[in-house]
């Protein structure tokens, strides 16, 4: 028996990340180019084989073209050196409704485990036939950790930007014929 391959259905998907700024209000980011490719053995994503994902590092977008040019350089992930980041999926743990997803994130070549809790919002045939399945995922990383060492202090102390990076990811998987 072959595994059963998904897609991303990107129109209905988003890959968000939000980051404290001056440490009193939030940034939101989107990456706009990406890419997710799952396997499981049935139905059931209890018994996914692979899950590798990955984002196009220019796709990035924070609604400022000067603010996404620093992301994009040397100071932050250095899209010349390597423009995609990447996670593989290793271990898929869930119970009812509400899951875990372990695995490996690679951003500016340095590769750590990163762990997401993960919402299953179920499985449904569309209009058009095609079986589509949802998730809801949500972690935290240090960005720190990955490289991406930036800084700035203000006058008064206050850190410009925030260590901590929370992740949001909205998925739409399409069953592949």
């Amino acid at each position: 028996m072959s595994n059963i391959k998904w897609a991303i259905d990107p129109t209905h998907s988003e890959i968000t990340f939000k980051v404290k700024h001056l440490m009193i209000t939030t940034v939101t980011g989107y990456f706009r180019k990406f890419d997710l490719e799952v396997e499981t053995e049935t139905d059931d994503f209890n018994t996914a084989k692979k899950i590798q994902f990955s984002a196009d590092i220019n796709s990035i977008d924070t609604g400022n073209e000067q603010r996404d040019a620093h992301l994009k350089s040397a100071d932050f992930f250095d899209s010349e050196e390597e423009a995609h980041i990447s996670f593989i999926g290793k271990s898929y743990k869930v119970s009812g409704d509400e899951g875990e997803l372990s695995g490996d994130l690679t951003i500016r070549n340095i590769t750590k485990p990163i762990t997401l809790k993960v919402e299953y919002g179920g499985t449904i045939v569309d209009p058009y036939g095609q079986t589509k399945a949802g998730f809801t995922l949500a972690g935290k990383l240090s960005r720190k950790e990955f490289g991406l060492t930036w800084s700035a202090v203000t006058e008064a102390g206050s850190v410009v930007v925030s260590d901590e990076v929370k992740l949001n990811i909205e998925v739409q998987l399409i069953k592949q014929a």
